[in-house]
């Protein structure tokens, strides 16, 4: 096997990779919260770390990807309200979709995709534990991770630390011992249809403390890789290393960091207001899977992506669609790839001679699935 580097987050260097049991690569990818259909920004992660197990497995590591499922949130509880239906309703439906969205991409699937409801019991074990060694605390029924208690808090983002405000509200700022300290266990508020008994009452964990149990469940304490958006690096994955390693000591948890670059519309981050017209399953279905996955691939998977849509808004200025300049062009490129390869193959199928020393096999055999010229 070659030695592998990568681009580590934490370090901030290329370093090399030196999986932690032999050829064994486990790595961790945080999947989507499941409160409306994934669009092309939540796809980019899906498709970096599939094809990054692949890649991990042609050079002979033995790679297990897991991507986890968040189908218990603040998100979560608003969409439903908003259309009138159960929280847990909505999640499973969505969590569907998420597989349905995903499957189209024509990449497999991870190894484990882990629900956070289907890890309460581990959640609410690894907080008390966090609780009885001082590294948090009960206020109301709510508990949090006493930030102050963590040596080397804000390693990864390289925030200081009275920046790091994590945006739970003003409700959680009255409860907390410090701006800086982060939810673990929310109780359950008025019209909360999902929650769970726990030591301190009822409710439900906090986003960040789930994803460390569900990497303890499926790779242990330690693994080797850990991966998501950069949008994810703060709050999210620092609280990941502060609760891990505060619970299971310092030298457990994630040994690298890969975080993915962003996708951007004329500079914005992807939301809600460009409508349905960045959707995954509506962008496969007007340039191809392999198109899509042909435009992630040829950008550098740390950079930002801008898509500078030509937008198309109904006579209320909504959105209700979007030209696919740059997903078309990709589809073109492919077009061309195929369309060469398929000459060379018809070139030798006819006797021609390729130039000395050049191995040029047939292109189905060279890429599986080739287009019809």
């Amino acid at each position: 096997m070659r030695q592998l580097g990568i681009h580590d987050t934490l370090s901030g260097d290329v370093v090399p990779v030196e999986p932690h049991d032999g050829n064994r690569i486990g790595i961790y990818a945080c999947g989507p919260t499941v409160y409306g259909r994934i669009h092309v920004g939540n796809a980019r992660p899906f498709v970096v770390f599939s094809l990054l197990k692949r890649f991990l497995e042609h050079e002979g590591y033995d790679a297990t990807l897991v991507v986890n499922v968040t189908d218990v949130n603040d998100k979560i509880y608003d969409a439903a309200r908003e259309r009138g239906v159960p929280s847990a309703e909505l999640a499973r439906e969505m969590t569907a979709a998420y597989v349905e969205d995903t499957d189209r991409l024509e990449l497999g699937r991870p190894d484990a995709e882990p629900r956070a409801t289907e890890t309460i019991d581990a959640i609410i074990a690894l907080i008390a534990d966090l609780v009885e060694s001082g590294h948090a605390y009960e206020r109301g029924g709510d508990v949090y991770f006493r930030v102050s208690s963590f040596e080397g808090y804000g390693k990864l983002s390289n925030r200081p630390l009275d920046e790091m405000q994590q945006g739970e509200g003003d409700d959680a700022a009255e409860l907390k011992e410090s701006p800086q300290d982060f939810a673990l266990w929310k109780a359950r508020k008025e019209g909360e249809d999902t929650w769970w008994e726990s030591p301190w009452g009822k409710g439900r964990p906090g986003w960040h403390i789930e994803c460390s149990a569900m990497t303890v469940a499926h790779l242990g304490t330690s693994f080797d890789l850990h991966g998501g958006g950069k949008d994810l690096i703060f709050p999210h994955h620092e609280n990941e290393i502060a609760q891990s390693q505060g619970a299971d000591g310092p030298h457990t948890f994630a040994r690298y960091w890969l975080h993915n670059g962003l996708i951007v519309n004329d500079g914005v981050k992807l939301s809600k207001s460009l409508g349905d017209a960045l959707l995954c399953a509506r962008v496969i279905r007007a340039v191809g899977a392999e198109a899509l996955r042909w435009y992630f691939v040829s950008h550098h998977f740390r950079s930002t992506i801008d898509l500078e849509l030509e937008l198309v808004n109904d006579a209320e200025g909504h959105v209700v669609g979007a030209r696919y300049h740059r997903f078309e062009a990709a589809d073109k490129k492919l077009d061309y790839f195929y369309t060469t390869l398929k000459r060379i193959d018809d070139f030798l199928a006819t006797g021609g001679e390729p130039p000395a020393g050049a191995v040029l096999p047939a292109a189905e055999t060279l890429i599986p699935g080739v287009r019809d010229a």
